[in-house]
């Protein structure tokens, strides 16, 4: 089973945005180091405490920095830009870095609707010609415009050695079909959606053979951390949900917590409830326990790949449950 890494580059109370991106940077390099097979970072605007606005630009640091772990957007959020600029970017990263770029695409927000308007002024209106998006972003990529068509005659250059990897992400049946009917490999994240996530891969794989006679790759990412002991992963586990729990809670940006903050916090009866849905959707515990559980989970999915987001409140707790889980996969 390959396993990736998806980074959400969050910010730790006490730390600033640069240790976030500079950690970033160490985690892609250490998946490196452990086989993990890709490494994506997602894109956020002025929410919750994470870091990275610009996936383009931090994998033009990170392709620097490594050498042979494919790397990608998770994701491009499409409906803020045009296609061709899209297109441009990612064949300049596969020029660059030739055999190990990924764009991801969405349509979600990334952030407030405040934050929508501020990136586009047609946002809805862009939303509802996502699918025209993709087709013309495809069209660049392939070169497959109409000869009269007004984007006939130029290209994103430059053009790369070998075509970069482009996976529709989303969480929904709608996002599925759109997946298989664009022809595109399809992400799915487990971990953002009460949706029956093995229905849904089910539904794109049915779409896909009906559309293209062939069968499209599924990656299905899912929230973990792995620690020693289930006692101590338990505890890791902690600073996230009551992050979780604070953003339904007060307006703005908020940090991931610190243990004495969890200590000192009192939960209500709501928001314990909210704790136990959210720990529903995540793999928690040690390292024979998340293997099985990522097993049992993908006998389900039969995902072609598994894509492990892990966000805790102390770097070396993170780093320590990536090792762990590429090290019990490899056993």
């Amino acid at each position: 089973m390959k396993l990736s890494i998806l980074d959400q580059a969050p910010i730790s109370a006490g730390k600033t945005a640069q240790e976030a991106l500079q950690s970033s940077v160490k985690l892609a390099q250490l998946g490196e180091e452990l086989g993990y097979h890709r490494y994506w970072i997602a894109e956020h605007h002025d929410l919750f405490g994470l870091a990275c606005p610009n996936p383009d630009v931090m994998l033009g640091v990170i392709g620097a920095q490594t050498n042979t772990i494919r790397i990608g957007a998770g994701a491009v959020l499409l409906p803020y830009y045009k296609p061709f600029r899209v297109a441009e970017t990612y064949h300049l990263l596969a020029t660059l870095f030739p055999g190990r770029i990924d764009l991801g695409i969405g349509r979600a927000p990334g952030g407030s609707a405040e934050v929508s308007m501020a990136l586009s002024d047609n946002y809805l209106k862009q939303v509802r010609e996502y699918p025209q998006q993709i087709d013309e972003l495809n069209n660049f990529f392939t070169h497959n415009f109409p000869k009269d068509h007004p984007y006939g005659k130029i290209k994103p250059t430059p053009v790369p050695p070998i075509p970069l990897q482009t996976w529709l992400l989303g969480t929904s049946e709608k996002s599925a079909v759109l997946a298989a009917e664009k022809g595109l490999d399809y992400a799915f994240g487990h971990f953002m959606t009460n949706a029956q996530g093995p229905e849904v891969v089910k539904l794109y794989r049915k779409n896909f053979r009906k559309f293209h006679d062939s069968h499209g790759r599924v990656i299905v990412a899912m929230h973990v951390i792995c620690a020693e002991t289930t006692e101590k992963a338990e505890k890791l586990a902690e600073s996230v949900l009551l992050w979780k729990v604070l953003q339904e809670k007060v307006t703005g940006p908020h940090k991931i917590p610190s243990r004495d903050t969890v200590k000192n916090y009192s939960f209500t009866t709501k928001e314990k409830e909210k704790i136990d849905q959210l720990k529903k959707k995540m793999i928690i515990g040690n390292p024979i326990q998340v293997k099985e559980k990522i097993i049992a989970l993908n006998t389900q999915y039969e995902a072609n790949e598994i894509m492990i987001v892990t966000i805790t409140y102390d770097e070396e707790a993170k780093f320590i449950s990536y090792r762990l889980l590429a090290e019990q996969f490899k056993n």
